[in-house]
């Protein structure tokens, strides 16, 4: 028996016991450690190049990806009945709420990017977390309890909200502290993986999810590079401009995750 048949046999209460236990356990490791200022460097983006009035435009239009990926899925969800209803009842809400929040980062990422500072990367941040939370619910919804959407959404939703508003607020009082967002943004990234080896599937294909994963970690490679990157393609595109198509490919796969839906598993 392979450990993720080992897994799945322990009782449904014991499974979600250890999710429950991994989030607590990374939630005190994230309050344990100092707190986390924003670093003032962060803004300082290599590819400052004006065109068209804007002092940051590469930055700025290679955000339009994430507003064509978020019409795309609304649309998908919107279209007219294909047979495919069953398989995006429970799932339908979470996936409003993601692809909305997909087609918000393009606007708030851009505002941010137009004039870099902490309080305009509130605005960049904030339909991350939504994005980040909703897909997170979408998760839990197909693979811990079909039930749970109404309940645990608009929870998790507020969670990531008050991510951000809290890390503003403690900017803002100078005792800046990205702890809570860092835990946010990243401890999905490690629950999801951990959900789909203790859950059998009803209609969300994990292999999409590792798609988006690395895609997302392409992204975050990209940002920490962006000098480096635009130094080596000699100032044609920075690596923070690569970040933005790669993390709009990672919300891409979405998509195809709900067009084909794998079939019911036992739970």
């Amino acid at each position: 028996m392979s450990l993720v048949q080992r897994a799945r046999a322990l009782s449904h209460r014991s499974r979600v016991a250890i999710i429950v236990a991994v989030a607590v356990a990374v939630l005190a490791a994230a309050f344990l450690a100092p707190p986390i200022p924003q670093d003032p460097e962060y803004h300082n983006f290599a590819d400052t190049r004006p065109f068209w009035g804007s002092a940051n435009l590469a930055n700025v239009v290679t955000n339009a990806p994430f507003l064509l990926v978020g019409a795309l899925g609304l649309a998908l969800l919107f279209e007219p009945s294909t047979g495919a209803e069953t398989r995006r009842s429970a799932l339908r809400l979470p996936f409003l709420i993601y692809f909305t929040g997909v087609a918000l980062v393009a606007l708030g990422s851009a505002y941010y990017h137009e004039d870099p500072t902490n309080e305009t990367l509130f605005w960049d941040r904030l339909p991350m977390t939504i994005a980040f939370m909703a897909l997170f619910s979408a998760f839990i919804v197909d693979r811990i309890h079909k039930g749970s959407g109404p309940v645990l959404l608009p929870l998790l939703i507020v969670t990531g909200i008050a991510s951000v508003i809290y890390w503003s607020m403690t900017e803002a009082a100078d005792r800046g502290d990205l702890r809570f967002y860092a835990f946010v943004q990243f401890f999905p990234l490690l629950a999801i993986p951990l959900i789909c080896m203790l859950f059998g599937p009803r209609k969300l294909d994990a292999r999409y999810f590792v798609i988006m994963f690395c895609l997302y970690g392409l992204a975050k490679v990209f940002e920490h590079f962006d000098w480096e990157i635009f130094e080596l393609l000699g100032g044609s595109v920075s690596g923070h401009s690569l970040k933005h198509l790669s993390a709009a490919a990672a919300a891409y796969a979405a998509l195809p995750m709900l067009r084909q839906p794998v079939q019911d598993s036992p739970q």
